[in-house]
């Protein structure tokens, strides 16, 4: 879909289908849905007053001008109430417009920027959240099909804006939502992609891609590599695994140590099926999404790239499979991690972690203004938070923890803080090792965090995405499966620092 912005007045747009909006407290419109009402010689008022367009949010009213105007058809889309209307509401009613116009079969499409008018939303966020809503709405996984249906696609969105001043602001807006959904865009398709084909070895092709592009600096280190650097809690994860594991780093500004530098870490475990301690049959194939921590790294080094932050931004995403092999590790193996801490393997199931481990150690060469992980972590986390709802935050640092809050907030993304009391640590204490992996049933959101904190020395931040990964149903702008959810959180962040 090819995006582009210009001024003018929306009810003289030349599309086949145009898109207003309105809040659920209007009975004569105003702004931009006020001026395709009164080309429309009232239309969109008299369908107010006879109750066939509420403005509630989520509705979308169609209209046919017969000739009136050009377009075919105008697109009313409900807001809702407008006391708490933000930029989540934006992109609901953007994705929501979008995608009423692709089931009508439409091609080119007008819109105005959702909240920039009335609801007083600021007008370059509005923008970023309008096109980030229509671009993540019209996502679609590439699957492998012998024979693939086209589908009805969207060719162009055209924003359109009255007052001129406004338009460079609406501009950068698009740029910015341009250069995050292609990142997410990334992510999700990873996640999506069955285990036999994403990979270690495909997830390090597509990060070797993106630094291409990009010019990142990029190492892919394989078993070799990963034992020079004694990387033993990542090795024994990796010793039940045909494929061969990649622990790949992505830098943004890799030579820049005049920037802060921002390290992420993101879990890549390319398929789980526990290893000796293996899980149940029944949706063992949602383990192909325990590489979602990792596909938001990768999908975030493509983004920030993109927008060129002027930040140095490390990407770090150990991948390998867990699997039940003759060669695997076992339950009451003790594992020594790269510095030098020991671990007593309780269950082979607690894999992420092992591989975070030899991630965060390895972070710290950096000398990181801070660390953020990402992990698909623990179900427990799920258990406390629920699906589609939020992750799970452990923090070291109060200041990083608000900012992460508040980028949440702001990319509806949201995260929620959890404790990371030093008394968790009772729970992985070892009587023949430093720590064990498991700490048990009780607590486990906290005792992985409190178990990933012996390998950090630096502000950090651990992101449990158990139930954020994966969606069962979608939303407006996510569908069913892949979210990339991490990417547009971690965005925000860092333009933010």
């Amino acid at each position: 879909m090819k995006l582009k912005v210009i001024q003018g007045n929306i009810a003289e747009s030349q599309a086949d289908t145009l898109i207003v909006n309105l809040f659920d407290d209007v009975t004569v419109p105003s702004g931009a849905t006020g001026a395709v009402d009164k080309a429309l010689d009232g239309a969109i008022t008299e369908l107010i007053a006879n109750g066939d367009l509420t403005g509630k949010a989520g509705e979308v009213g169609v209209l046919y001008p017969r000739g009136v105007i050009s377009a075919k058809r105008v697109l009313v889309v409900g807001l809702g109430q407008r006391d708490g209307f933000d930029l989540e509401g934006v992109r609901q009613a953007a994705a929501h417009g979008i995608k009423h116009a692709q089931q009508l079969n439409a091609k080119h499409v007008v819109t105005i920027v959702h909240g920039a008018g009335i609801a007083g939303l600021e007008v370059e966020a509005a923008a970023q959240a309008t096109t980030e809503g229509s671009l993540l709405a019209t996502y679609k996984y590439d699957a492998p099909l012998k024979e693939k249906e086209a589908g009805n696609q969207v060719k162009t969105l055209t924003i359109v804006e009255f007052d001129e001043d406004k338009v460079k602001k609406i501009k950068r807006g698009v740029e910015t939502a341009v250069s995050i959904s292609a990142g997410v865009t990334i992510a999700r398709d990873l996640v999506n992609m069955p285990p036999n084909v994403a990979t270690p070895r495909k997830l390090a092709r597509v990060a070797a891609q993106i630094a291409e592009d990009h010019n990142l600096e990029l190492t892919v280190g394989g078993r070799k590599w990963a034992a020079k650097h004694k990387m033993g809690a990542f090795l024994a994860v990796a010793k039940g695994a045909g494929e061969p594991p990649k622990f790949i780093i992505m830098a943004h500004n890799a030579h820049r140590d005049d920037l802060d530098t921002i390290v992420l870490v993101g879990k890549g475990i390319t398929f789980d099926t526990g290893g000796i301690s293996i899980k149940p049959t029944a949706n063992m194939g949602d383990m192909k999404s325990d590489m979602g921590g990792a596909a938001a790294v990768i999908g975030t080094m493509k983004a920030i790239a993109l927008l060129d932050l002027p930040l140095r931004v490390i990407g770090i995403t150990p991948c390998t499979e867990n699997m039940p092999d003759a060669n695997a590790y076992r339950p009451a193996d003790v594992i020594t991690a790269s510095n030098g801490v020991t671990i007593e393997i309780i269950s082979t199931d607690a894999e992420g972690r092992m591989v975070l481990a030899d991630g965060l150690v390895y972070a710290s060469k950096y000398q990181p203004k801070a660390v953020i992980d990402l992990a698909t972590l623990t179900g427990s986390c799920i258990i406390a938070l629920g699906r589609d709802m939020a992750a799970g935050l452990f923090s070291t640092d109060d200041t990083l923890r608000d900012k992460l809050v508040a980028a949440g907030q702001t990319s509806h993304e949201r995260v929620w803080p959890l404790p990371l009391w030093d008394e968790y640590k009772n729970a992985i204490k070892s009587d023949v090792a430093d720590i064990k992996n498991s700490g048990g049933r009780f607590g486990g959101v906290a005792t992985s965090a409190i178990f990933l904190k012996q390998f950090t020395n630096y502000p950090w931040m651990h992101l449990d995405i158990a139930g954020m990964a994966l969606s069962e149903k979608g939303n407006a702008y996510t569908p069913k499966g892949g979210t990339g959810f991490g990417v547009r959180l971690l965005v925000e962040f860092l333009r933010n620092w």
